[in-house]
């Protein structure tokens, strides 16, 4: 088969696709034929050297799948073969033709929803969904969604849009923002432009909630907009480095800044599924602005570190 290989941190080029012995399935475990590999931000970080989540080389990266059951183990149901699945990795093996992975990980892709929004929902859905779950905006709140024409982010837009928040979008570029108006956000604001913060609280006043996924000085300027009782929910560093909010700061201000989203295998499956299954009943849409063959993988990773991607970048496969 063929698969993407990263023998040395570094830039993309780093990233090489070679014949490569095809997985068994083993105890547990099923094999997917691939037909789309999940692309993230974090990955491109991993690949670099710089991720939060350490890296062992050489490695296939790639921690998404969507495909056809095509091998079983020898202890898993033979029912299985056939089915069109999504899965997790464990955190390697997916941008390979195929990849395999635990029988009891792979989640069911509905009728009539195509397999790349399945797979572009895996990760990006099941994080906006747990993040409005803790954030729970509430009618008319003013709500604040950083790199909102991201994978998660175009996704939070819709989701607190639906909850009846008023939606602020914040990113970086006019095809990002018309992206955000299109997505149904009420305010759109260019954070790469000087005076963004001011921009919002002329538009809203303060904020109610910040969903921060960039970090760094950006989510700090966010964190300043939030008025008395407002939440911060930080989950990424796109930016290099988390929003770092000492708890004095956020007591002094009465808020809440929630940096932990732990939840067990079964809840994170629960929460993809739930994805899948509002995508298939059309009330959720995975924006997907870019394909790659596998063999370009390379140049899919340029791509998301340009920061001129538009919402999901997936690896064609199949």
């Amino acid at each position: 088969m063929r698969a993407v290989w990263l023998r040395e941190f570094g830039g993309p080029e780093r990233l090489v696709a070679a014949e490569t012995p095809d997985p068994v399935a083993g105890p547990g475990q099923v094999v997917v034929a691939v037909e789309f590999a999940n692309i993230t931000f974090v990955e491109t970080q991993s690949r670099a050297g710089t991720g939060p989540f350490p890296m062992r080389l050489p490695t296939i990266p790639g921690n998404g799948v969507g495909g056809v059951v095509a091998e079983v183990g020898p202890d898993v149901d033979p029912a299985l073969r056939g089915r069109r699945v999504v899965s997790g990795t464990g955190g390697s093996g997916g941008y390979a033709e195929r990849a395999a992975v635990p029988a009891d990980g792979l989640i069911d892709v509905p009728d009539g929803l195509p397999l790349e929004h399945a797979v572009a929902l895996l990760a990006d859905g099941r994080t906006a969904l747990l993040l409005l779950e803790t954030a729970e905006p509430r009618p008319g709140e003013r709500v604040l969604v950083e790199a909102a024409a991201g994978g998660v982010g175009s996704l939070l837009v819709q989701l607190a849009r639906t909850a009846g928040a008023t939606v602020v979008a914040a990113a970086g570029g006019d095809r990002k923002l018309e992206l955000a108006r299109e997505l149904g956000a009420d305010l759109a604001v260019d954070y790469s432009a000087p005076g963004w913060a001011e921009r919002v609280r002329g538009g809203v006043g303060g904020l109610d909630v910040v969903f921060d996924g960039v970090g760094g000085a950006l989510g700090r300027s966010a964190f300043d907009l939030l008025e008395r009782g407002g939440r911060m929910v930080t989950f990424g560093l796109a930016s290099g480095s988390w929003t770092e909010i000492p708890d004095e700061v956020a007591k002094e201000r009465g808020a809440a800044v929630v940096r932990s989203l732990a939840r067990s295998p079964e809840q994170l499956r629960e929460l993809s599924r739930r994805a899948l299954a509002e995508a298939a009943a059309g009330r959720l849409r995975p924006v997907i602005g870019q394909r790659f063959p596998l063999d370009r993988a390379a140049d899919a990773h340029a791509a998301i570190q340009s920061r001129r991607t538009l919402g999901k970048t997936l690896l064609e496969v199949g």
